[in-house]
């Protein structure tokens, strides 16, 4: 079957789940007993030369190479505004999922606040900066394809962004902006990059946002965004309809991931004592009806140092990895079955 029928298909498929009235995450199987995770605490292996910053994003591309997007030395300033330099070094950063051995890397003198990275099923780069307020696009080998927005100019319109934190990407090259800490809105565009549509404002209502941080799609083309200060999960049909949202017993919620092999979605949260002292993060995995099934980090599995989970992924073979932006550390937590 080509790609262009599945995707047919599955544009099908989720045309009868709108019409009639069903929703992803629809059956529950309950708490998972049988999956545990690992730290993997061999990995990664970065070359000692490498000063590893804030890691704001992580995926993977087609060939399960594992792409990191990191800060170098630029810190989040605590008041003022942003830094006006690019940051110098290399900020892409391709690493070996099985031996986390740096292969390649690229991104010096592009951005000035990095903040979210994902790779399309062509294996292009796509990052957010949240500081020059714009949406890159880039080949795997960091050549700039496409941009979005005007460098370093803060806006609410169709052409602007204010502070875009994420990008999900569909199957036909549909992709989808998180705006961000700024404008608190999800913009939808086609391929070509020709502005669509947008939803959702400041708010705590159904559709609406407080700071919508991340985002993920499923199997069905659905919408999840991490409504970070909310605390919860909204998810959406791809045009924006509300379809539910996920909220229970978490901190702020700062990423999702939809793991399209298990048909799982994941996401990371965090606690905080007055957004200074950050008391760490968990893994969240869920069932089929959205709710928790597997946690790992500050409430299971996982009992090592704080840490502040800002993205994840995972591979083929349902291993996770996090970047944890208080330790400035990249982890993999290896899926083991019993």
């Amino acid at each position: 079957m080509t790609k262009k029928a599945i995707y047919i298909l599955s544009a099908i498929a989720a045309l009868l789940l709108i019409a009639f009235g069903l929703q992803p995450l629809k059956r529950g199987t309950g708490s998972d007993t049988k999956t545990i995770y690992q730290l993997d605490k061999s990995w990664p292996a970065l070359p000692e030369s490498l000063k590893l910053g804030n890691p704001t994003g992580i995926d993977l591309d087609t060939s399960q190479h594992v792409v990191v997007l990191h800060r170098a030395d630029r810190k989040w300033p605590l008041a003022g505004p942003m830094p006006q330099e690019r940051i110098q070094q290399k900020t892409v950063l391709f690493l070996d999922k099985d031996n986390g051995q740096l292969r390649h890397s690229w991104g010096n003198n592009l951005f000035i606040m990095p903040h979210g990275l994902t790779v399309d099923h062509d294996n292009n780069i796509w990052i957010t900066d949240v500081g020059l307020h714009q949406v890159f696009k880039f080949s795997s080998e960091g050549k700039l394809l496409l941009s979005w927005g005007e460098a370093g100019v803060a806006g609410s319109d169709s052409t602007h962004f204010n502070m875009p934190t994420g990008v999900a990407v569909a199957d036909d090259g549909t992709f989808y902006v998180s705006d961000g800490y700024g404008n608190s809105r999800i913009m939808r565009f086609a391929a070509d990059g020709k502005y669509l549509s947008e939803w959702g404002k400041k708010g705590n209502k159904a559709g609406e946002f407080n700071i919508p941080h991340g985002l993920a799609l499923d199997h069905h083309g659905f919408v999840y965004v991490a409504d970070r200060e909310n605390s919860r999960i909204q998810v959406f049909s791809a045009t924006g309809r509300f379809i539910k949202e996920l909220s229970g017993n978490w901190g702020t919620i700062n990423s999702v991931d939809f793991d399209p092999l298990r048909l799982q979605l994941l996401a990371s949260d965090d606690i905080a004592f007055l957004k200074l002292k950050h008391r760490g993060s968990d893994i969240l995995i869920f069932d089929t009806a959205g709710r928790v099934q597997t946690r790992i980090g500050r409430s299971g599995f996982y009992n090592g140092s704080t840490a502040w989970y800002h993205d994840l992924a995972t591979d083929k073979a349902g291993n996770i990895y996090v970047s944890d932006i208080q330790g400035n550390t990249i982890q993999k937590f290896k899926k083991i079955t019993k």
